[in-house]
């Protein structure tokens, strides 16, 4: 198999229930390899329903996903684990780490579950965590990071022996501006030097035309992300609304779209305690946190 001319996910007219309420309805897109769809959504649109059924964790009642050209739907549990080891790394909205475990120790789990042979395994560890900015932490204990530090060392444990596809579940969520400038910075570089394949879950709507707007650029002093005047080709969004997609295009198309469920969530209207009506722009926050997020 040809892997640079196979999509890297693709859903074929998938749909899942719970207790016969429907999370995701005939849900069909295609993830090329080296490209990036951010997912957004009201809260119970199907986001990270979606995004665990791309890793195999929810199987759905209809429909075909599939991952690397590999239809997973019907595969046996160690064939995911495999599949999951091999390609594929998480970065969840809870905090995943080992405590009493230190740096390299939870950096270095994947390879050690894995076996790979001792020197190979602290090489990887050594270059993912200088790739974090963490390569001076490797002896410190994981609970005595900072916020910032615990989630980047979470992004090394998901990249380490760099999988083609990385799944990202609110990944700056709890996160102070600067801590979550330096995590999206990450997401660029991994997506821009590494060519890996992404699904980006997020509720923070400025995080997207930053994303669309910045790219990790290679030279003789080292990796820089910076912005660029353009967007970045291969950035998508996927809207959902009540399972479905209601909109798939770019970050532009979306800024630009007049439908209705876009409007919804560009520019929600709500009523503050005193009758007050306050209309929400998170593409104007993006504006308004430019001098943290640049």
């Amino acid at each position: 198999m040809n892997l640079t001319q196979t999509p890297a996910i693709e859903f074929r007219n998938v749909s899942i229930s719970f207790d016969g309420l429907q999370a995701l309805g005939n849900v069909s897109f295609t993830l090329p390899r080296g490209e990036m769809i951010c997912i957004t959504g009201d809260s119970r649109s199907g986001k990270s329903v979606l995004l665990r059924s791309a890793i195999g964790f929810l199987r759905p009642d209809e429909g075909e996903v599939l991952i690397n050209g590999q239809e997973i739907t019907a595969m046996k549990e160690s064939e995911l684990l495999a599949l999951r080891r091999d390609a594929m790394g998480m970065v969840f909205q809870e905090n995943a780490l080992f405590t009493g475990q230190s740096v390299y120790e939870n950096a270095a789990y994947r390879l050690t579950d894995r076996n790979w042979p001792e020197d190979e395994t602290e090489r990887a560890v050594v270059e993912v965590l200088t790739f974090v900015g963490l390569q001076n932490e490797l002896e410190k204990q994981a609970e005595e990071l900072s916020g910032g530090m615990k989630r980047r060392l979470e992004f090394a444990r998901a990249l380490i022996g760099w999988p083609s596809i990385m799944l990202f579940d609110e990944p700056t969520s709890g996160l102070d501006p600067l801590n979550a400038r330096q995590v999206l910075d990450l997401i660029v570089r991994a997506r821009d030097l590494h060519r890996i394949s992404s699904l980006l879950v997020t509720k923070a709507l400025h995080e997207i035309p930053y994303l669309a707007a910045h790219q990790a650029r290679e030279d003789q002093t080292g990796a820089s992300v910076i912005k660029i005047p353009n967007q970045v080709p291969g950035v998508h969004v996927c809207l959902l609304e009540g399972g479905r997609i209601a909109f798939f295009g770019s970050p532009l198309e979306f800024a630009q779209s007049s439908l209705p469920a876009v409007q919804h969530i560009l520019h929600p209207v709500t009523e503050a305690m005193h009758g007050e009506i306050d209309v929400a722009d998170p593409w104007r926050q993006n504006r308004e946190t430019k001098a943290s997020l640049e």
